[in-house]
């Protein structure tokens, strides 16, 4: 006989109470108060199967509400998934156990997303929908046809990425999306009216959502709530009113059951009144053999699914996109080759838009956008249209002023698979994105950020617009490789560097002035090492100038000047910190010699840049926020230019 939805509901309450309390740490609270509506989704309408996590038509679950990341740990073992184990379980928050302290995507299979930042878990989640529909358009129902689910908590309702999200997901008319809210009126704090008195239901209507409320302790009462979001076509927010800590005599409903082991006496009588006879970590046969059963309850649908890709002519290439591997051979050679063959004197801007052309006629599987600046991002090529509610086959998405919204969206379209996604904005806007970039950078998502307008080179617009630290406080997140190319050639190795990697994201810094292309050769992608010698002395060398993007220009320049001095000068281009440090140590020693002076030039920061000069380099940049003026002039006013350069390069060599 199967168990009631109480016992199963139980048994996630249990494992979460007895998991938290063997750390000493953690959120039982929210586990204990909306188990009730996970066992209904999980049971009887979520599309998985437990013996292939992997499937690519289930359904996507994201707890936004990461902190009461024991609610997931529950939900996977009592499912019946390979991990986490109960021995798993029993180590919570302890190094070496994949139940982490918040979700991690790496860890485990079943885990869509690393969520615990609060309302990037719902906004990711309207990225996997919208991948969902882009490829239900591309490869039709058969192949293609699941929905998203989300729990997400009050903070992540309140974050301001929310409002992004919301106003994304309505506007593109995701109705495959459904927001499960944890509403059970707590914050850390105490009440949540101690700091919002937000119609929230009222808010997520405004922007073109459905919205419908339940009791989240009355099964019935949520399966009405959920069958009436699967019937409406938009996206859609349940309110489930739940009580945090459900079941915790004295501590239940309120702020102390949210981030702290309920202790030894209110676990004991928390389990007297649930009627929970088993020792810690222990569940009953019957309670084990009813989960198990729902972790069952998808396999023939994922087995029809299966034999309907095989026989699918678009079955291979669906499977191709959704492994996230490139077309076989593919490479940007032949595109590089006509940009030796014809030189272009032009922005990196626009040479990442001249490489996209090419980029994008080979991969069907990207998807690019911008935050309200294509014309300036230049991200969208002439033969990308719209991704609209109207046509989810487009290419394009319009994001609007969202930068941390469209990058978390980028996320879950990448972690979703099928897509690969890129937007842009300008390079100051990326603080904007950060926690986003963040993200995309510790699950390992193949998110590309096109960053414009990397440098006081944009002129004008002045200090608000001029990024100055941005560059090596971005270089400084790990797994994360930030490119500024040079030209024309280098903008496309950047590009085709950055697809390749499957394992992470990329970021692209790219410049709003014109720059000549540097490059005459292109037998091999020399990007790829990060760091190269672009130019070597001719006369003996006493000195390695080292820049990036614009800068390189400069140093050659500069290099000019020395030379006709007699001193000897290497120009190295280095479009990719991390890259280069990934090289074998005779490498950067060839590249940056200790029998020389070591000189950095770069329009932003000089700190960091000790690390290739020494103490004993030179390293010219900015350390002050910018002005607002034309380019060449600013590039003058900062000691920016060749003549400075070479001057100060030659007098610091007689020293």
């Amino acid at each position: 006989m199967a168990a009631s939805d109480t016992l199963l509901a139980n048994a996630i309450r249990a494992l979460a109470m007895d998991a938290v309390e063997a750390a000493n740490s953690g959120h039982p609270g929210m586990p204990m108060g909306m188990a009730d509506v996970a066992t209904v989704l999980w049971t009887r309408y979520l599309k998985f199967d437990a013996a292939d996590p992997h499937w690519a038509d289930r359904d996507r679950f994201v707890l936004s509400a990461g902190h009461g990341s024991m609610l997931i740990y529950a939900l996977l073992h009592l499912t019946g998934h390979a991990r986490p184990t109960i021995e798993d379980i029993k180590n919570f928050r302890q190094i070496g156990s994949p139940c982490a302290g918040h979700p991690e995507n790496f860890e485990l299979p079943g885990i869509e997303t690393t969520t615990g930042p609060l309302g990037q878990g719902l906004a990711t989640a309207v990225g996997m929908a919208l991948a969902e529909r882009h490829l239900n358009a591309t490869f039709g129902d058969d192949l293609v046809d699941h929905r998203t689910w989300v729990i997400a908590g009050d903070g992540c309702l309140m974050e301001g990425i929310n409002h992004e999200a919301i106003g994304l997901a309505g506007h593109l008319g995701l109705g495959r999306m459904i927001v499960l809210w944890d509403d059970n009126r707590i914050t850390i704090d105490g009440a949540v009216d101690l700091s919002s008195s937000e119609d929230i239901a009222a808010r997520y209507a405004a922007t073109g959502w459905h919205t419908v409320a339940c009791d989240g302790h009355d099964p019935a009462d949520v399966c009405r709530a959920i069958d009436e979001a699967i019937a409406d076509p938009r996206p859609s927010l349940v309110a489930c009113r739940t009580i945090i800590g459900k079941g915790a005599p004295g501590k239940e409903g309120t702020s102390a059951v949210h981030g702290a082991a309920l202790g030894p006496d209110i676990v004991a009588k928390t389990r007297l009144a649930m009627g929970w006879e088993p020792e810690a970590f222990e569940l009953p046969e019957e309670i084990v053999e009813t989960w198990n059963a729902a972790g069952l309850r998808s396999r023939d649908v994922r087995l029809a699914w299966e034999s309907r890709c095989d026989a699918d002519g678009q079955g291979a290439e669906f499977r191709r996109r959704m492994a996230g591997a490139l077309p076989e051979g593919f490479t940007l050679k032949p595109y590089i080759d006509g940009l030796i063959a014809a030189p272009q004197k032009v922005a990196t801007r626009k040479a990442s838009e001249l490489a996209l052309g090419a980029i994008n006629d080979l991969l069907p599987e990207t998807v690019g956008g911008s935050a309200d600046l294509t014309g300036s991002n230049n991200t969208k090529t002439k033969a990308l249209q719209p991704l609209t509610r109207d046509d989810y086959s487009g290419r394009y998405v319009y994001y609007g002023i969202r930068e941390f919204g469209m990058s978390a969206a980028m996320n879950g379209m990448a972690l979703h698979g099928g897509v690969i996604p890129y937007g842009g904005t300008f390079l100051v806007f990326a603080d904007y994105a950060r926690p986003a970039i963040r993200l995309s950078a510790l699950q390992n998502a193949r998110v590309v950020y096109v960053m414009t307008h990397d440098s006081i080179g944009l002129g004008e617009d002045g200090p608000t617009h001029q990024p100055i630290e941005h560059l090596n406080s971005l270089r400084m997140i790990p797994n994360l490789d930030v490119y500024r190319p040079c030209d024309t050639v280098e903008t496309a190795e950047c590009w085709e560097l950055s697809l390749q990697h499957a394992t992470g994201p990329s970021l692209l810094a790219l410049s709003r002035q014109n720059l000549p292309q540097l490059r005459t050769d292109a037998t091999e992608n020399r990007s790829a090492k990060g760091a190269y010698r672009l130019l070597p002395a001719e006369a003996p060398r006493r000195v390695v100038l080292v820049a990036t993007g614009s800068e390189v220009e400069i140093a050659v320049a500069a290099r000019e000047q020395l030379e006709a001095q007699g001193i000897g000068a290497d120009v190295v281009s280095m479009p990719c910190w991390s890259r280069f440090d990934a090289q074998p140590i005779d490498y950067r020693r060839d590249v940056l010699p200790h029998d020389a002076l070591v000189v950095s030039i770069e329009a932003g920061t000089t700190m960091g840049w000790e690390r290739y000069t020494g103490l004993d380099g030179l390293r010219f940049g900015i350390d002050r926020f910018g002005a607002s003026g034309p380019a060449p002039k600013l590039y003058e006013y900062f000691g920016l230019t060749a003549d400075a350069i070479a001057t100060k390069v030659a007098a610091a060599l007689k020293n």
